[in-house]
């Protein structure tokens, strides 16, 4: 890696004004995503900016819901009792992903800024509009089994690697940033881009902008809901196709339903076409056949991810039958 200066932030005040100041200048927590991307010259930061000791390491109630600051680590997300109790599906995307020690590290902050694991952005051999825009995209026509179904363009098929923002998605979720101008909130749907034309930007933060905490907003609907993750191994893989589903029932007709999906797309999917169709109907196979095929309607295969079409229709279908059930792990 290049080298860089390095200071330590003692508030978020220090820190946004010290990133307004460079526009090079990157934040660091954790690092486990960051500093892999700076050892093969992906990023190369003038200045990080540490900001492990700012007071954004609590889970807080607000009103009915939670605050995650934005320096908890995964760990404690997934093992806060209140997170297991109204918002499983959280705490079993977060034990789904990476290993122990990995999660012991990583923040929630972090999470949302993992940039994708596309092989051929991180091999300088392959072109990578990404990684230098106007230079093309290999996977368009190299081996693109785990690339996007959904929201591409000819500039970009990366997918999105986080599973913790999978249920994020579905729980609308919001984020709180900081910069020196000020303090907004982001829907969580929002966050994320899709690569369009500028897939060298993986989400709406603006320079020098600071993730200070994710809000979870009450959701009644999110006690019975699950996460599904299947991948090419059992361990330590990434999603091909990741499902976070929740349905609420009254008299066994669906009074809510949330479903959004990862590995599809260049961030996380949300199908709420397919949970408003869900609103009403029966909570039975064919009811949620019918979501998955609408939830995959859009789908662009290219010459080698055309399976993920059929499995995400059978994920969906899964997870929507279990959650209906009261949830659980499946």
């Amino acid at each position: 890696m290049k080298n860089f200066s390095y200071v330590r932030a003692t508030s978020v005040k220090e820190a946004v004004q010290q990133a307004s100041t460079d526009n090079n200048a990157m934040f660091i927590a954790g690092g486990t995503n960051l500093v892999d991307r700076m050892k093969v010259f992906l990023d190369e930061p003038s200045q990080l900016i540490d900001i492990t000791r700012l007071e954004m390491t609590r889970i807080e109630p607000t009103g009915e819901g939670l605050r995650l600051g934005a320096l908890v680590s995964n760990t404690a997300v997934a093992d806060h009792p209140e997170v297991r109790r109204s918002y499983p599906m959280l705490t079993r995307a977060i034990l789904l992903g990476a290993s122990q020690q990995i999660r012991n590290v990583a923040t929630v902050g972090g999470n949302l800024l993992q940039r994708t694991r596309c092989p051929y952005y991180y091999d300088t051999a392959f072109a990578c509009n990404k990684r230098e825009l106007d230079t093309g995209c290999a996977a368009l026509t190299g081996i693109n089994r785990i690339h996007a179904l959904l929201g591409a363009s000819d500039q970009c098929v990366a997918v999105h690697p986080s599973d913790m923002c999978v249920p994020l998605a579905a729980l609308d979720a919001i984020v709180e940033v900081e910069s020196s101008k000020g303090k907004r909130q982001i829907p969580f749907t929002d966050f994320h881009r899709l690569p369009g034309d500028a897939p060298q930007r993986d989400t709406t933060l603006e320079p020098g902008e600071l993730i200070t905490a994710v809000i979870l907003p009450p959701a009644p609907f999110a006690k019975s809901s699950v996460y599904l993750k299947l991948r090419d191994r059992d361990s330590y893989a990434f999603a091909l196709v990741s499902v976070a589903a929740a349905v609420e029932l009254a008299d066994n007709r669906i009074k809510t339903a949330r479903l959004a999906m990862g590995g599809m797309a260049h961030k996380p999917w949300r199908f709420t076409e397919a949970e408003s169709f869900l609103v009403g109907k029966a909570a039975n196979t064919e009811t949620f056949q019918q979501a998955a095929e609408l939830a995959l309607q859009g789908a662009k295969p290219l010459e080698y991810n055309g399976f993920k079409v059929e499995l995400a229709k059978r994920a969906i279908r899964r997870a929507l039958t279990v959650s209906a059930k009261g949830g659980g792990i499946v």
